[in-house]
Order: structure tokens, then sequence, then C-alpha cells
């Protein structure tokens, strides 16, 4: 088998979190698969940031889900939902979720928007989910446990 000519390697460990991603770019790689790759990387590292930093994420997705409670995807409910991040609910899901240090806000607001705007079903970025819309020869990666029994 040919040896790939470039690579895309990703490896973290830090404290109890590991991700390891490599891709080997050959000739015959085509673009959407290197896309496909990085916007799985940019995807682990978005669900991970603002953890590390020790945003309680869980609050903030709660305000999301009120925020988008009962809402379909259009651009006038994003504007409502939008507004709705002015709401007091909403403040103190951002000073509650990061508590332990306030200078912490703006990441906690870009994550609560970050939030609203996925829950109403569209995307800052490129991600999988949309590439495998778009390119149905990828394949989203199965989540661990999900595999199929094998017959014995």
């Amino acid at each position: 088998m040919d040896e790939p000519t470039e690579y895309i390697d990703f490896m973290a460990k830090y404290k109890d979190w590991i991700s390891i991603k490599k891709l080997g770019i050959r000739d015959y790689t085509k673009p959407e698969d290197i896309v496909y790759h990085l916007a799985g990387i940019r995807n682990t590292l978005d669900g991970r940031m603002f953890k590390i930093l020790g945003i309680d994420t869980a609050k903030l997705d709660a305000a999301a889900d009120n925020a988008t409670n009962g809402m379909r995807k259009g651009y006038s409910s994003l504007s409502t939902a939008i507004n709705n991040l002015a709401s007091s609910e909403a403040k103190k899901a951002i000073e509650d979720s990061c508590a332990a240090n306030n200078g912490l806000k703006p990441f906690a607001e870009t994550y609560l928007l970050q939030k609203v705007v996925t829950n109403l079903g569209y995307d800052t970025s490129i991600n999988q989910t949309q590439m495998s819309k778009v390119f149905p020869d990828l394949k989203p990666p199965k989540a661990p446990g999900m595999g199929r029994k094998k017959k014995e």
C-alpha cells in the first residue's frame, strides 16, 4: 500500500481526556475527506475548551434549551431566541456557569450563543453531519458501544 505523502495528526491528553485523530493524505484523498476530518477535530475541541476553562456548560445548555423551546428552524425564530438571551434567566445562567471566575463571562456568552444557534438547526461552521448530507460517501463515526452485535 502506498504511504501517505501528508498527514493530519491531532493528539491531546489532558487529565482524563484523550483524543487521537489521524488522517494520512494520499494522492487520491479527496478535499471533502480532509475537511470532514478537520470538522471532527473542531467538534472535539469545541466540546472541551469551555469545560477546561471551568465553565459549567450544563447550565448554559439548559438556558439555551429554554431560549429555543418550541421554536422551529428559521431566521425569525433565531432572532427571537437571541433576544431571549437578554432575559434575566439567561444572564443568571451565564453568571452561574462561571461563578468561580467572572472573567470567563465572555466565553460563557459565546457558548450560549453557539448552543442557541445549534438548537435551531444552524451551525456557524462546517460540521460532519452537514458534510455527510452533501457527500453521502462520508459517514459519521458511530458512537462507542453502538455497533451491531456479532452473530455467532
